[in-house]
């Protein structure tokens, strides 16, 4: 599985085939079907994977970052910025699946998008816990800068955008106080 996220991860969703996944993998495609019935099926698997990568990381370093509930919602933005400058970076799996797969009630879609609202969710709750007015605008507008910032990453802009990202963050919480 994780061959697959990182094959999926470097090229994308459509870009990787199965003769691609089955090479590089080692497992023969028969083999892939039978754990997988669609491609798409395999792409989800690997969607929940790497969600569950993404959020341990963040909220780990969030939380190692700062001690209280408004130091971790800025320092979400340092840990992006960590993220960005590993060589590793090729930016979001769940933006790449946004758009790959855009059709109405497509599941890969719908998995992508639920990665979004987990994080969002955890960010109302810092917010809520902070004391905050309006915690989910708060969490809405954070998300927004948080993928903003990855994109721009993405781009080649650097981990500067994680940094511009938490300047504007800060703005937005000294203003909800």
């Amino acid at each position: 599985m994780s061959k697959a996220l990182a094959l999926f991860y470097r090229h994308g969703f459509q870009a990787t085939g199965m003769d691609l996944l089955a090479a590089e993998t080692g497992i023969s495609k028969t083999a892939i079907y039978k754990h997988f019935a669609t491609k798409d099926d395999l792409v989800i698997a690997t969607l929940r994977l790497r969600d569950e990568q993404i959020r341990t990381f963040l909220f780990n370093r969030m939380a190692e970052l700062a001690p209280d509930p408004p130091g971790q919602l800025l320092a979400m933005f340092d840990a992006l910025h960590e993220w960005f400058a590993s060589p590793d970076f090729c930016g979001c799996m769940f933006i790449k699946a946004s758009a790959e797969y855009q059709e109405d009630g497509n599941p890969v879609w719908a998995e992508a998008e639920a990665h979004v609202q987990r994080i969002t969710d955890r960010l109302e709750g810092l917010a809520r816990a902070a004391g905050y007015s309006r915690p989910a605008a708060i969490a809405r507008q954070l998300a927004i800068l948080k993928e903003g910032a990855i994109i721009m990453a993405t781009l080649g802009y650097g981990g500067s955008t994680a940094r511009d990202a938490r300047d504007i963050a800060m703005q937005i919480l000294a203003e909800r106080l």
